[in-house]
């Protein structure tokens, strides 16, 4: 009996988004722990400039699988899916409708009303009144460009901000509470939610960029502390929502916010988590007992039915 051929997959990470180095972290991640006893696996780094180091032409030819571990846009906003899928290339995480769906704040929450879900109220940026309230890119990731405004002097700058990462902007309410996010992994093609993780602030007002990706910026605490079974069933209900409400795949995590009534707001997905040593949903995934080869090989399976 011969030995079941190993699967060629394709690593792809880097790309043109402010996310490129975070994206260099996760895609080593996952070359450090896909199984070699199942897996060939081969970096591919897009450059910044968004240059291939081959024509994507040739991937199919030498690779039977794409594993997309990058982030931001042109990695996760369904612009390097529909080259896969335009190519016929099986790959890892959301397909482009999904992904498109997901990176777009706006056409995501109302995917999210429709679902059930709570989410913060949309103000037209042109007629604010009301402080605080949250600024930020409406097709960006990693919280680039978000700023919370407590005052009508500060409104400009956080527009001209969240400008500079996108010509397209939201303005939402503004939440206070506890932050929490919250996985779902498909696991033999069946989406199962993640102990979710309730994020503490050290420094920062929210979890934005920094608080995400400077050491010992945050608290990550995974399952959450001093919370209710009924509210972390809520928690992990509502990634289930959002994950299904826009047609994601694979794996996801959501970001929420429980405010001091014990209402859950969604504030948005992603499609692609970051996947890096100490990233969110490797975390929930240990948690839930699961081996960081463990996890690469549920999202591998999705991405080949």
């Amino acid at each position: 009996m011969q030995p079941a051929k190993k699967l060629r997959i394709a690593v792809l990470m880097g790309g043109p988004s402010a996310e490129h180095e975070v994206s260099l972290k996760s895609g080593a991640m996952v070359l450090k722990n896909l199984d070699p006893k199942k897996y060939v696996a081969t970096p591919l780094v897009i450059g910044k400039d968004g240059k291939w180091p081959v024509a994507p032409e040739t991937l199919k030819a030498n690779y039977d699988l794409a594993f997309i571990a990058m982030h931001g846009e042109y990695g996760e906003d369904g612009t390097i899916q529909a080259l896969l899928e335009s190519l016929g290339i099986p790959f890892t995480g959301s397909d482009a409708k999904a992904s498109r769906l997901g990176m777009n704040k706006i056409a995501a929450a109302r995917a999210f009303k429709k679902a059930g879900l709570n989410i913060p109220s949309t103000v037209n940026p042109a007629k604010i009144k009301a402080f605080p309230i949250v600024i930020k890119p409406a097709d960006r990731g990693s919280s680039v460009g978000v700023s919370i405004v407590k005052t009508a002097a500060e409104l400009p700058a956080a527009i001209a901000k969240a400008k500079q990462c996108s010509p397209n902007i939201v303005a939402q309410q503004f939440i206070s509470g506890r932050e929490f996010t919250c996985g779902v992994l498909e696991i033999k093609r069946k989406p199962i939610s993640l102990p979710p993780t309730e994020i503490i602030l050290k420094g920062s007002v929210f979890f934005d960029f920094d608080a995400k990706y400077t050491p010992n910026a945050s608290r990550e605490i995974t399952p959450p502390k001093n919370l209710s079974s009924q509210n972390v069933k809520a928690i992990q209900q509502a990634a289930l929502k959002a994950h299904k409400a826009i047609g994601a795949r694979g794996v996801s995590r959501t970001d929420m916010i429980m405010d001091k009534t014990g209402t859950l707001y969604v504030l948005e997905i992603n499609t692609i988590p970051g996947m890096t040593e100490t990233s969110l949903v490797p975390q929930e995934a240990r948690a839930f007992g699961l081996s960081p080869a463990e996890l690469l090989d549920s999202i591998v399976e999705a991405a080949m039915r």
